[in-house]
């Protein structure tokens, strides 16, 4: 262990006022985003300058720019029109300014609780991997990799609180930092905090001979030892894409299986992306660790939401970037429960492919069980179309077949162009095609 050269009662108050600008940026990301579809669009409009009143889009003043001490001192109000300044924007610059300090902590504390940094033990310890580098020492590794978790962070912070408001991911939250952590992954090597692959030789000795006789040939001790220390920033991009596929490919099957059985979508596009996004940075087995997670914050919130307003439907990226972080931040005491899985090998795939098929027979024996019950089961856009409308919409209908097109106006011919410049003409064309 090596000594810290800074003490944290100095560096973790430092690295929280650091993390309230930052989220001060982060607020803008929330605000800008949703408003463009597309991402460049999305990255773009981050060059505008910032306003912090959306209302009247004065530039701010000094005292505005300073987080949260701003926004109090100006009164919660804007300068400028008086307008109340939203205290969500605060909210999130003082959640990106604990999260930076306690992140650290976590990350860095030792077991007795002092400022000694705690190195990297061993590839399937606590801590992560070890460092097969003498380039840099160990305590600029895991500042490395501690950057490179925050900015993981922030892209879950900003598609949390959008998810949380609109129910949508934009890709400007989560794309950027998925080829980011590609990238840095790939260059630096030693980001990971679980290698490749690992697996307990005991375990796979004793499935070995109870294991069907196509599967035998997987069940050998497979060591990427020698193969991680020869091409470590080879071995860094596999983890990364690794968990990129990993953590898209699982919310989209269960999206896909959600969407057969139940005939509606059961998770968004946007959660595939959010969980490429945190499985490029923390890979294959993490991610999945992190989905498996998820439900278990999620349910208890579908639970209320239900109760309090009689809505089955919740955003879930929320849930999966709070999984994400909670994983990160008790990473020691979480992380051996799941590992005994990963230590059974090649068996995972077995488990894997069954996991799909039960969690495609539950769905289907729950909408059995709603039909038995007489709960209706078919989406909105199974109901016949003539049944489903009311008598407004039956009104609105055929009174907007029926336009009388000079109501309001003066009686006049309309010259040909004037129609076609409000785009009238083709439809005028189509109905008077008789006339």
């Amino acid at each position: 262990m090596t000594e810290h050269p800074i003490s944290l009662w100095l560096l973790l108050p430092a690295l929280a006022v650091v993390g309230t600008f930052v989220g001060q940026f982060l607020s803008i990301c929330v605000a800008r985003f949703p408003e463009h579809l597309e991402l460049r669009n999305q990255l773009r409009s981050l060059r505008s300058p910032r306003s912090v009143c959306r209302k009247c889009s004065v530039a701010p003043a000094f005292s505005e720019r300073i987080p949260v001490i701003g926004w109090l001192i100006n009164g919660r109000r804007c300068r400028t029109c008086q307008a109340r300044v939203s205290p969500a924007f605060t909210i999130i610059e003082i959640a990106t300014g604990a999260l930076f300090a306690i992140v650290y902590l976590c990350e860095f504390r030792s077991e007795t609780g002092s400022t000694i940094l705690n190195g990297l033990s061993s590839a399937e310890g606590p801590r992560g991997p070890e460092i097969i580098t003498t380039v840099w020492t160990p305590a600029v590794w895991l500042h490395l990799r501690y950057g490179l978790h925050l900015v993981m962070i922030c892209g879950l912070i900003v598609a949390t609180e959008i998810d949380r408001k609109l129910r949508i991911i934009p890709d400007g939250c989560t794309v950027p930092i998925t080829v980011f952590a590609i990238v840095a992954s790939f260059a630096f090597g030693q980001l990971y905090i679980v290698p490749i692959w690992f697996q307990d030789a005991s375990t796979v000795a004793i499935l070995r001979p109870i294991v069907p006789a196509f599967l035998k040939p997987l069940m050998i001790p497979w060591d990427p030892t020698a193969f991680i220390q020869n091409w470590p920033h080879v071995h860094g991009l596999l983890v990364s894409l690794a968990g990129a596929f990993t953590g898209a490919a699982s919310v989209w099957i269960v999206r896909q299986i959600g969407f057969m059985v139940l005939r509606q979508e059961a998770m968004g596009f946007g959660d595939v992306v959010l969980m490429a996004m945190i499985g490029s940075v923390i890979g294959w087995q993490p991610v999945l660790a992190v989905f498996t997670f998820a439900p278990l914050l999620a349910i208890f919130a579908a639970i209320i939401n239900w109760v309090a307003n009689r809505d089955n439907e919740i955003p879930y990226g929320p849930f999966l970037s709070a999984a994400a972080i909670i994983l990160l931040l008790a990473w020691p005491a979480l992380w051996p429960l799941p590992k005994r899985f990963f230590d059974m090998g090649p068996l995972l795939l077995v488990m894997a492919a069954l996991m799909v098929v039960l969690l495609a027979a539950s769905l289907q024996l729950v909408q059995i069980i709603k039909r038995l019950l007489g709960i209706n089961t078919e989406r909105a856009d199974d109901v016949p179309e003539d049944g489903g409308w009311s008598s407004a919409d039956h009104l609105f209908f055929y009174n907007s077949e029926r336009p009388d097109q000079q109501t309001g106006e003066w009686q006049r011919d309309l010259w040909e162009g004037s129609r076609a410049g409000r785009g009238l003409k083709r439809s005028y064309d189509w109905r008077h095609r008789d006339t």
